[in-house]
C-alpha cells in the first residue's frame, strides 16, 4: 500500500517490501539523498531556511532529497569546498541506491521507534525536481538557489560539511544541544 502511494501519487519508483522489509526509494531516478547525522540535519535546515525541498528522518540520520546526479558531484564538491579528506559522517545516496521510504504524510505511523518520517513531505501532486537542492546553472553565482525555495548544492553541501564536523568535534553530549537548541 505505502509502495503504491509513492508510485501513484508522486510518480517514485520503488523497490517493494518482501516479507515484511519497508518498502525502499529508488535513488537516482527523480532524486539523490545526502544523509547525515540529524544533529546536524537541524543545524542545516535552520541555517539555509526554506521549506520546500522534502526532508526524512530516520532515527538518528536525516536524509536531505537532492536533485539527480548530485551524489557523483559530492566528492568533488567537498574537495573544491576545501572538506576533502576531512572525515565527515555525509554520504550521498545515488544511482543505485535505496532509502527506506518514510509513512505517507497523514498516515498512521508504523508503530517501529526510529521509523522513517517524513520533516518535510513531497506534496502529490506537484513536481519534485524543480524544489531540490541542484548545482546553480552555467554563468549563475555560487550563492544563487537551487529550486523554488531550495539553496543551491554547493551551499548545501558546504553547510552540511560544516555541521557535520561541528557534531563530530562537539561529541555526542554537544550533538544533542545542538539538536535542541
Amino acid at each position: 500500500m505505502v509502495a503504491r502511494w509513492y508510485e501513484d501519487e508522486l510518480r517514485w519508483a520503488t523497490a517493494d517490501g518482501r516479507d515484511g522489509a519497508p518498502v525502499r526509494l529508488l535513488t537516482g531516478l527523480r532524486f539523490d539523498v545526502l544523509e547525515l547525522p540529524a544533529a546536524a540535519g537541524f543545524a542545516v535546515l535552520r541555517r539555509l531556511g526554506g521549506s520546500q525541498w522534502p526532508v526524512a528522518l530516520a532515527g538518528p540520520r536525516m536524509r536531505l532529497l537532492v536533485a539527480a546526479g548530485s551524489a557523483d558531484e559530492l566528492p568533488g564538491l567537498l574537495d573544491w569546498l576545501e572538506w576533502g579528506g576531512i572525515a565527515l559522517d555525509l554520504a550521498a545516496l545515488g544511482a543505485g541506491g535505496r532509502m527506506t521510504a518514510p509513512i505517507p504524510p497523514g498516515w498512521s505511523g508504523s508503530g517501529s521507534p526510529g521509523a522513517a518520517v517524513w520533516l518535510r513531505p513531497p506534496e502529490p501532486g506537484r513536481e519534485v525536481e524543480p524544489t531540490l537542492p541542484a548545482l546553480p546553472a552555467l554563468g549563475a553565482g555560487i550563492g544563487v538557489r537551487g529550486g523554488a525555495g531550495a539553496p543551491s548544492l554547493v551551499r548545501l553541501v558546504d553547510a552540511a560539511a560544516s555541521e557535520c564536523h561541528r557534531v563530530r568535534l562537539l561529541g555526542a553530549e554537544g550533538a544533542q544541544r545542538l539538536a535542541s537548541s
